[in-house]
């Protein structure tokens, strides 16, 4: 038996962020579009974080690129992790409104705007899981 036969490989790290973006007291969630890992679970929308960017940079990159829309990044909600079959999920959420634009799907199937309370309803990712339930207790009207 040689010495490292127990190692295990290190798992891929997938550094992502995801922007909660709140309009009129909601939140918009967006389903995963087919023919992709996940597919049909809700997310916020958002991607890979670039090894030359910040979560923010990349934040309002993936914003304009995916919704073709400028948001305003506020707040982050938190950071979580997820262990899934094809790597680790390291998710960064930001409250995020809209500064211009509307949101249009090019890499999802719908969106919904749902107030916060209704969120967990949907069948989120499981790296969004912590950040939709921190949101889901936030109050929006206002602002």
């Amino acid at each position: 038996m040689t010495a490292d036969a127990g190692a295990t490989v290190p798992r891929k790290q997938i550094r992502v962020v995801g922007a909660a973006i709140v309009r009129d007291g909601e939140v918009m969630c967006a389903q995963r579009g087919g023919g992709k890992q996940l597919s049909g679970k809700w997310e916020f929308p958002g991607g890979k974080i670039e090894p030359h960017e910040t979560p923010r940079e990349a934040l309002h990159r993936e914003i304009e690129e995916e919704l073709l829309c400028e948001v305003e990044i506020g707040d982050e909600v938190c950071t979580d992790s997820y262990d899934y079959d094809f790597g680790t999920v390291t998710l960064t959420v930001f409250i995020c409104h809209l500064l211009s634009g509307e949101p249009r799907r090019t890499e999802h199937q719908q969106f919904r705007w749902l107030k916060p309370a209704d969120m967990p309803s949907l069948d989120w990712a499981p790296a969004d899981h912590k950040a939709v339930s921190m949101i889901s207790t936030m109050d929006f009207m206002g602002k």
